[in-house]
C-alpha cells in the first residue's frame, strides 16, 4: 500500500526510501531468540555492523533463562555535550512464526538511518541510540536498560520508542482504538503516526508531531496518557513504559500496532504490507524534530 505524495521525488528521500527498503529486506526474518536463534543472531550483527560505521557500539548484557542476552548502544555527540541525552530505542526481537517487518524491523530501520543523519548533523543534545532484546517477552531489555541507568543515576532529556512505524491505512473506519472515548477525539482512518507520552512530555510531542506534518507530511496525534497509562494498559506496551515507571519523560511513537495493522504478530507481516512513503516522511519528520529538541 502507497500514498502519493510529491516531495517523495525529492532525490533525498527517494535515497531515504530505497535505504529503508533495504534495512527492512535485511532486517524482515524469523528472529525469536530462542526458536530462530540464527535469525536473531544474524539481525543483532546487522545492527551492530550497521551503527559502527558512526562510532562505537556498546553491549548492554544481561541473563535471562540462562542465557545472556544484549542491547546495544551508540552514543552520538551533540552541539552541546554537557546537555543530557536523548535516548531512542527499537526492539529487534520478533514473536515466534512472524518475519516482524512492522513489528518491529520498522522501527529499527528508522533507528539506523536516525543514527546515520544524526552523526552527520548532530543535534543540540547527545543522542544515544539503543537497540533492545526481548521486548517480546516482556520489555526485558529496556527493563534492563532502564534500571542500569536509573541505578547510575544518568539523566535523560527524553525517551523515545520507535514501535511499529510503516504501516498505513486512509480507509475511514480503518483505525481502531483500546478505549471508546478516543473515538471521539482522533481519526477514523488509520493513517497518521500516533506519540503517546507522559504530561511532562506534552511540548516535546507537539514539537515533534508538527516535525512529522510539516517535513514528513505525515499526520500526526499526540495523547498525554496520565499516571504512567495505569488505566489504559495497551498504551504501555512497548519499551518507554520501564522509563516512564523509573520517574523518566518518555513517549512511544507507533503506527498503533493491532488497533490497526491486521498482520500483527502473524506470518503476513512481511515488508510488502507497508507503506514505504509513511514510513519515509516518519523517518525524516523525526530527524527534524529531534535536531529541534
Amino acid at each position: 500500500m502507497t500514498t502519493d505524495r510529491p516531495d517523495f521525488a525529492n532525490p533525498d528521500s527517494a535515497s531515504l526510501k530505497s535505504r529503508l527498503w533495504g534495512h527492512l529486506q535485511a532486517i524482515s526474518r524469523e528472529r525469536d531468540p530462542y526458536l530462530a536463534s540464527e535469525g536473531h543472531f544474524y539481525v543483532q550483527q546487522y545492527i551492530q555492523a550497521f551503527l559502527t560505521q558512526f562510532g562505537a557500539v556498546e553491549t548492554q548484557p544481561f541473563t535471562i533463562r540462562g542465557q545472556t542476552h544484549h542491547n546495544l548502544l551508540l552514543k552520538l555527540p551533540g552541539q552541546q555535550m554537557a546537555r543530557p541525552p536523548i535516548l531512542i530505542g527499537a526492539h529487534y526481537d520478533a514473536v515466534p512464526g512472524s518475519p516482524g517487518a512492522d513489528d518491529n524491523a520498522s522501527g529499527v530501520a528508522v533507528l539506523l538511518e536516525l543514527g546515520r543523519s544524526l552523526s552527520a548533523q548532530p543535534a543540540r543534545h547527545p543522542v544515544w541510540l539503543i537497540a533492545f532484546d526481548l521486548e517480546e517477552f516482556g520489555l526485558l531489555g529496556s527493563r534492563h536498560c532502564a534500571e542500569q541507568f536509573h541505578a547510575q543515576g544518568q539523566r535523560l532529556r527524553l525517551m523515545l520508542s520507535l514501535e511499529m512505524l510503516g504501516y498505513c491505512d486512509p480507509q475511514p473506519g480503518s483505525q481502531r482504538y483500546p478505549a471508546d472515548f478516543f473515538y471521539r477525539l482522533y481519526p477514523s482512518q488509520g493513517n497518521f503516526l500516533g506519540l503517546v507520552g507522559s504530561p511532562a512530555t506534552l511540548l516535546d510531542m507537539q514539537r515533534l508531531s508538527r516535525s512529522l506534518r510539516q517535513v514528513g507530511q505525515v499526520p500526526a496525534h499526540w495523547f498525554p496518557a496520565p499516571n504512567r497509562a495505569s488505566a489504559l494498559p495497551d498504551l504501555r506496551r512497548s519499551d518507554h513504559a520501564p522509563f516512564w515507571d523509573l520517574g523518566y519523560p518518555a513517549v512511544m511513537l507507533t503506527d498503533t500496532a493491532d488497533q490497526r495493522n491486521p498482520h500483527y504478530h502473524q506470518a503476513s507481516d512481511r515488508p510488502e504490507t507497508l507503506d514505504l512513503d509513511f514510513l519515509t516522511g516518519v523517518c525524516r519528520g523525526l530527524v527534524d524534530g529531534i535536531q529541534g529538541l
